[in-house]
């Protein structure tokens, strides 16, 4: 299997991408990893596609392998956005599908809708965050779901505004036991992301915790403009994703022609929980789309 590995860079910083199974005929898939801050070290295992395609891994800018700018005028999505888009014209990725998980939605959808880029085979949204106001709400009603005690400790720290107690930190690892990641002993892949994630980034884009928004992204709605996607479009989630099925349903019903899979005792990181399972939807509906777009 050919891997490749580089940088590219422009404004504000190298970005650091790898590629493997180059000579593969697929349709390449490119992987645009959550966070924001995070790495893509957690989406290692969809590697596995690279039995019939291409498949691109890259940090954005300030993440992981890549250039660390300590500017924080750098963490607008418009910078994410356009990192992307060069990503595509440096690797030569005329045609390709994109899998964009959690914030990595987000990334993805503002692209498609603001660039409107030619050549985008197909979009699998997993996990997506594709409006702050749902999300928030749906952590505020997993938050509730919770023990009565942790639920005491979040409400507090919110209202003081303090999160460095122990206390916090013990009841958000509580919450990604539930909703992040279900499995007893968590991947090293996901560990190395928790332990490389930039918090300066997580913090000024999205908040202290994944149910606590303070960040710049707390106004970000696309669901509203999500019937402009006129690419076959998957949205994928866990029976207990922060991405509730609730609300993945509900941003289907807006895509035309969009599918929807539930993975069943699954929550957010469903690609590592139900490995076998993803791969074969994903891999499905990749060929689909291929088939479909000659």
């Amino acid at each position: 299997m050919q891997k490749e590995e580089g940088y590219i860079g422009f404004a504000g910083g190298k970005t650091w991408y790898r590629i493997v199974g180059r000579e593969k005929k697929g349709v390449p898939l490119l992987l645009v990893h959550g966070g924001p801050g995070a790495t893509h070290d957690y989406l290692e295992p969809l590697e596995a596609l690279s039995d019939e395609r291409p498949v691109v891994f890259y940090d954005q800018l300030g993440c992981g392998n890549s250039e660390h700018p300590d500017d924080s005028s750098l963490w607008v999505i418009e910078r994410f956005v356009h990192e992307l888009h060069q990503l595509r014209e440096e690797l030569g990725l005329e045609k390709v599908h994109l899998l964009g998980q959690s914030w990595g939605a987000s990334l993805v959808a503002e692209y498609i809708l603001t660039r409107k880029p030619t050549g985008v085979v197909s979009l699998l949204l997993s996990g997506p965050l594709l409006s702050a106001s749902r999300w928030i709400a749906d952590q505020r009603k997993w938050v509730e779901e919770m023990p009565s005690d942790l639920r005491m400790t979040i409400e507090k720290a919110e209202e003081s505004g303090d999160f460095s107690a122990p206390e916090y930190q013990e009841a958000m690892m509580a919450f990604y036991r539930r909703h992040v990641c279900r499995l007893e002993q968590w991947p090293d892949c996901i560990n190395r992301t928790f332990e490389k994630l930039n918090l300066k980034q997580y913090v000024h884009m999205w908040g202290p915790s994944e149910f606590t928004v303070t960040g710049t992204l707390k106004s970000f709605e696309r669901a509203e403009h999500l019937g402009e996607l006129t690419m076959p479009v998957l949205l994928s989630c866990g029976q207990y994703d922060e991405a509730r099925p609730e609300t993945c349903r509900y941003f289907q019903i807006l895509v035309p022609g969009a599918e929807l899979h539930v993975f069943e005792d699954a929550s957010h990181e469903h690609h590592l929980e139900k490995p076998k399972e993803f791969l074969t939807v994903a891999g499905n509906f990749f060929k689909k789309a291929e088939q479909n777009s000659h």
